[in-house]
């Protein structure tokens, strides 16, 4: 805005006529020597070239400042897409089987997914999943918000033990090894509002 703002002095600085100039100069200073026509000439190039960079850079830091922020349009039509991507999805799980970061991971999943549909007319960041309290590993829902958009959406995480998809790493002997990586798979829905 101030580039702008800047722009516009500029413009009407270089519009002052040569003679204005030349009356201010010799009421101010009268001794000064004249000024010739062509450094008036010279200088109005000077002031609208940099009013036409002052321009151009306000306009492109203006669209810079807008793709920062999420609209509530797009914030609506990647959750849609995120939330279609997600369900009926697998994902490995902790490896000791507790689900103590369960809310973390999920919620980081469902940023990730939101900012990859996003595409490019859409912010890479700004995204949050917050996670509503009372959440169980299988049940859980999330508020998800983006910087500059005023709508928020609940995301519903079923989350299902599939023993089928286990992964069994092989031991060191190159046998059977004494871990198992859980396979989970992801029931998914969202819905406008917050949870």
């Amino acid at each position: 805005m101030i580039a702008l703002i800047l722009a516009v002095g500029l413009v009407a600085m270089g519009c002052v006529k040569a003679e204005r100039v030349r009356g201010w100069r010799t009421f101010s200073n009268p001794s000064a020597p004249e000024i010739s026509d062509s450094v008036f000439v010279l200088a109005r190039v000077v002031l609208f070239g940099t009013a036409a960079v002052c321009v151009f850079s306000g306009f492109r830091l203006l669209a810079v400042s807008a793709d920062a922020e999420w609209s509530d349009d797009e914030l609506s039509s990647v959750v849609s897409q995120a939330t279609s991507e997600l369900h009926g999805t697998s994902r490995f799980g902790d490896t000791f089987g507790d689900d103590s970061g369960f809310d973390q991971d999920i919620a980081k999943m469902i940023e990730e997914e939101v900012i990859e549909n996003g595409g490019g007319g859409a912010p890479q960041s700004g995204v949050d999943a917050g996670a509503a309290a009372g959440n169980k590993p299988s049940d859980a829902d999330y508020t998800v918000q983006a910087a500059g958009a005023d709508g928020a959406f609940c995301v519903h995480v079923v989350r299902t033990r599939s023993k089928d998809g286990d992964y069994e790493p092989p031991g060191v002997a190159g046998g059977p090894g004494s871990v198992t990586v859980p396979s989970h798979d992801f029931s998914v829905t969202s819905r406008e509002g917050a949870c």
